[in-house]
């Protein structure tokens, strides 16, 4: 009797089967019209009508430009904006130079791809983000994770090897919205001869005097050796830059895939980025404003029965609510009052750390809030 082998489709379908049953499966899901306590536009420059008018204004002016990249930027998609944005965006953060790549992933995936070398090793928070532990993937460096923001344990295995060490953490961490205590890293890697580098997505726009980032903000830049800013957050647009000396920017141009092959931005979302940075630097964003939402949220959800509410300083909140399905039933309450916070699931966050990911906007309004809150309490009791 002949066994048929099941089909490729019939494979997967078992496989996103058993997702299904777990409540793990992942659905794209159009949520524009419920108020947003799930996005990364932070200060609400995704929506900008004045961001808008003003990239609109500027693309009006590049007639010699094509509308779109026609290739890599080692073929033909390079252009004078495209280096002058570097240019101004390294000073920006104080940086001596930088190189811009197509997303935040693309720029950690060509970084942790490239840069360490065999012999050296890359000690990686336990949380940073997938975009770093793919590029960490396939390095030839040696890796070891630590304990998420254990200096201790980070120490005790910096201390069992030789060569060039590099350290990598976010500034902000996206599930948590937790701070890296990125003074004591700096001191630690001095103390090593390691190389710290910060991934500041979520930090981008919305710390440092005008948007540059905790590094610079606790004026670090230049005890740290290589920075990630990401456009597609608080700055509403898209890519990324990586930010170092010199040297590091050329070897990434000659050796970070992510950066080689693929076709380089438009010029209309360079454009973008260019005036989201004119509007940063101005200072027209609302901090205090965004602190009392903070305050707010914190102090409406403590105290709940089965649920642990965040008590971080920046724009991502968690209310951590354990098991899979009780996170999306929240989150589908949320929904039915014409609210979006995002159920967080295993596997993105380990097994009783499912949660809301509450992330909170200049556009948000304390009645908003409130009502986030009501409506959690009310499908948690």
């Amino acid at each position: 009797m002949n066994h048929q082998e099941p089909s490729v489709d019939e494979k997967l379908k078992a496989i996103l089967n058993a997702r299904a049953d777990d409540l793990t499966l992942r659905r794209l899901e159009q949520n524009g019209h419920l108020v947003d306590f799930a996005s990364n536009d932070y200060l609400g420059l995704a929506r900008s009508t004045e961001l808008r008018q003003m990239t609109d204004e500027s693309y009006a002016k590049y007639t010699q430009f094509a509308h779109g990249a026609t290739g890599s930027r080692l073929i033909s998609g390079n252009h004078k904006l495209y280096e002058e944005l570097e240019h101004f965006i390294a000073h920006y953060h104080q940086a001596e130079a930088g190189l811009i790549f197509n997303s935040g992933y693309d720029a950690n995936v060509g970084f942790f791809s490239a840069v360490p070398q065999p012999g050296d090793i890359v000690y990686a928070d336990e949380l940073v983000h997938a975009s770093i532990r793919d590029g960490l993937k396939m390095t030839r460096a040696a890796c070891s994770y630590f304990s998420h923001n254990d200096l201790i344990d980070l120490e005790t295995q910096m201390q069992k090897h030789e060569g060039n060490k590099f350290i990598a953490v976010e500034s902000i961490y996206s599930m948590d919205g937790d701070f890296a205590p990125l003074l004591e890293l700096v001191e630690l890697a001095e103390k090593y001869g390691a190389n710290l580098v910060v991934d500041e997505a979520h930090a981008t726009g919305i710390f440092g005097p005008k948007g540059e980032g905790r590094v610079v903000q606790l004026g670090l830049q230049n005890r740290v050796y290589a920075r990630v800013h990401t456009f597609g957050k608080a700055l509403g647009g898209h890519g990324a830059v990586v930010l170092g000396s010199r040297v590091l920017r050329q070897f990434l141009i000659n050796f970070a895939r992510s950066f080689i092959y693929t076709t380089a931005l438009p010029l209309y979302s360079l454009l973008w980025v260019e005036n989201a940075y004119d509007i940063l630097s101005k200072g027209c964003y609302k901090e205090l404003e965004m602190r009392f939402l903070i305050n707010l949220l914190q102090e409406k959800l403590k105290g709940l029965a089965g649920a642990v509410m965040s008590s971080n300083e920046g724009p991502i909140q968690s209310l951590i609510i354990p098991g899979n399905g009780r996170a999306k039933q929240v989150s589908a309450a949320l929904a039915q009052a014409g609210f979006y916070a995002k159920a967080i699931l295993y596997p993105t966050v380990p097994r009783g750390k499912e949660r809301l990911r509450i992330c909170l906007h200049q556009f948000n309004t304390p009645e908003e809030v409130l009502g986030l809150c009501n409506t959690i309490k009310a499908a948690l009791a």
